[in-house]
């Protein structure tokens, strides 16, 4: 029998867990395979396997999480350089660049994932792509005030811009920010330089793409999880 998609992220998990020796302070990713290495995390700081060590998290949900299986929570103001991040992808290139932030948390986890000494990311295999934004829309997060503004800027970028919702109400992330989700139609053909672009306007908080920032990633298919590092 197939493994469920909800498998592969464990298997993904389990296997980030092996890199955990002589980690003190740990980044805690956000999304769907991030908990469930939050929860190996856990279980192990309950076995006593994980002794003398911190974790950063990078959202309110995976704080909540984690304060809930017993881990001990620190945050950059007292740990600013973090040994080891693990984190989830929306997208994996064959670059092993990323787009993240369909969870909401792009900003804080841009923020833990350059604070961090190794930075690897979990997912299964139908987050490969050729291209960034075969897949997934590039997340943007920006501010409230004049956020029109940016979008109109998006598009003048080749993106199609939509403002994320939730609730009939725009969506807040937990800076209080909102977030566009951002379609190219024939992908993100020049990375480092739509990012750039996009970073430049201003009212932009942070963008998803993530280039040049995971060291490894753990890819979990129906023949296990493989562990590919960056050239």
């Amino acid at each position: 029998m197939a493994r469920s998609t909800d498998e592969l992220k464990r298997l993904a998990a389990e296997k980030a867990a092996l890199f955990l020796e002589g980690v003190n302070v740990l980044g805690l990713g956000t999304g769907s395979t991030a908990a469930h290495f939050v929860e190996v995390v856990g279980a192990m700081v309950q076995s006593g396997a994980l002794e003398n060590m911190v974790a950063i998290p990078t959202s309110i949900a995976t704080e909540q999480q984690a304060q809930e299986l017993g881990i001990p929570i620190a945050d950059l103001e007292r740990y600013p350089q973090v040994d080891l991040t693990v984190d989830g992808a929306d997208e994996v290139s064959r670059d092993l660049d990323l787009i993240k932030g369909l969870g909401g948390a792009l900003t804080r986890e841009k923020i833990v994932a350059s604070a961090s000494r190794e930075l690897i990311i979990v997912a299964d295999d139908s987050k490969m792509v050729t291209a960034l934004g075969e897949k997934s829309p590039l997340p943007v997060e920006v501010l409230p005030f004049g956020w029109k503004t940016v979008g109109l800027q998006l598009q003048n970028l080749g993106a199609e811009p939509h403002l994320r919702s939730k609730n009939a109400k725009p969506f807040e992330t937990d800076q209080g920010n909102y977030i566009f989700d951002c379609i190219f139609e024939a992908g993100i053909m020049e990375p480092d330089a739509i990012a750039k672009s996009i970073d430049s306007i201003p009212g932009v908080v942070a963008q998803g793409m993530f280039l040049g920032m995971a060291d490894r990633v753990i890819i979990a298919d129906e023949t296990g999880a493989r562990v590919l590092e960056r050239s």
